[in-house]
């Protein structure tokens, strides 16, 4: 089956990984998670960075939460925004994606209050990917277990079948 973008997440992920070599030794060293997989989480979530959305973060997150179908899903990820904002994270005028994600790896923002590493900046890549290791060990990753062995905390991330 081919994968959504597959060979060129796959060939900037190859040369990603050997620019950042030191970063994805400490994250593995720190959190049990291979560099594989944060790249991959990396590249079909915002292509590297390269398209970490123009929606205002506030603003698209508490819609959400107010006129939706998952309001339950949506409404703590709108007070979590509000902290983040109150915290000096996010500002009024944050953009992110479509659905509230933020950063380099798309984070939501409930995520970022109880998996975000440092200074939770996730458009910084080094906060970015420690943070996303950070949330893969608290949905079960094990050191050890390679892809298959781990597809439950990858599905934690996201249960897309791309994935």
């Amino acid at each position: 089956m081919r994968r959504r973008g597959g060979s060129a997440i796959i060939s900037k992920g190859q040369s990603l990984k050997t620019a950042n070599a030191a970063l994805f030794g400490n994250i593995e060293r720190t959190y049990g998670v291979l560099a594989g997989v944060l790249l991959a989480i990396w590249g079909m979530e915002t292509g590297f960075g390269a398209s970490m959305g123009n929606q205002n973060t506030v603003s698209a997150i508490v819609t959400l939460a107010y006129d939706c179908r998952r309001l339950q899903f949506f409404a703590p990820h709108a007070i979590a925004a509000l902290k983040l904002v109150d915290n000096g994270v996010l500002s009024a005028r944050s953009v992110g994606a479509m659905h509230g994600e933020i950063g380099q790896t798309g984070f939501l923002p409930g995520n970022v209050l109880k998996y975000g590493v440092g200074s939770r900046n996730m458009r910084d890549t080094s906060t970015a990917l420690m943070s996303t290791a950070n949330f893969l060990g608290a949905h079960g990753w094990r050191a050890g277990g390679g892809y298959q062995g781990n597809m439950g905390a990858i599905a934690g991330w996201n249960s897309a079948s791309v994935y």
